[in-house]
């Protein structure tokens, strides 16, 4: 009696897979997409005007003074409008060398905000000792408010920090070209980057 309930269920599974195996199309859903994304051609001009520092950045990002209240002379806004970002640049004299590790320590204390969210923050020092550019930048990966963060020294008089958002909430997979694109223009804006005499 045993064999013949075995035979029973073996054939009951093989009509049961051989009805599974036909030529009916199976809808399923499509993956979630992102919008597709025009960069605009490299191209950049200078900045020199009236601060202790100039450096070059993208034609197609536009350079305005930080209008926060809070805000010193030479704080200074690049908006890249087309990808609802803005990088802020922050200015500070040196005055001791107390005040200049307290800026250090607070650009890394800011940029280590982010490892809550962050999959992988990434340094990199700056050294550009013919025009006595010095500093880091960090890279940060995964769902952040900000994905890059740095600053620049000299050491001794002048103090420069920058910081990139986006103004929405952050999805790293969706915002991940348009980082890759704007990392380009940070690289060429601390490449070109000097302090004035």
């Amino acid at each position: 009696m045993n064999w013949k309930l075995k035979t029973i269920f073996c054939l009951i599974l093989s009509i049961a897979l051989l009805s599974a195996c036909s030529n009916e199309k199976v809808a399923t859903p499509k993956p979630k997409g992102y919008f597709r994304i025009n960069f605009p051609e490299k191209k950049y001009q200078s900045f020199n005007d009236g601060c202790a520092y100039s450096f070059s950045y993208p034609t197609y990002a536009q350079l305005t003074d930080d209008l926060d209240k809070n805000a010193a002379p030479c704080w200074k806004n690049l908006n890249f409008t087309q990808f609802n970002g803005v990088l802020h640049i922050t200015y500070y004299d040196v005055f001791s060398p107390r005040t200049y590790n307290e800026m250090t320590e607070n650009a890394r204390s800011l940029a280590m905000k982010h490892t809550i969210k962050a999959d992988a923050i990434d340094q990199r020092i700056i050294n550009y000792p013919d025009k006595k550019v010095y500093g880091i930048y960090y890279s940060i990966a995964g769902n952040t408010a900000s994905s890059v963060q740095f600053f620049l020294t000299d050491s001794v008089n002048h103090y420069l920090r920058g910081a990139l958002y986006f103004n929405e909430r952050p999805q790293y997979d969706s915002i991940q070209p348009v980082v890759k694109f704007i990392k380009q223009d940070i690289d060429k804006l601390i490449e070109t980057f000097q302090w004035k005499k």
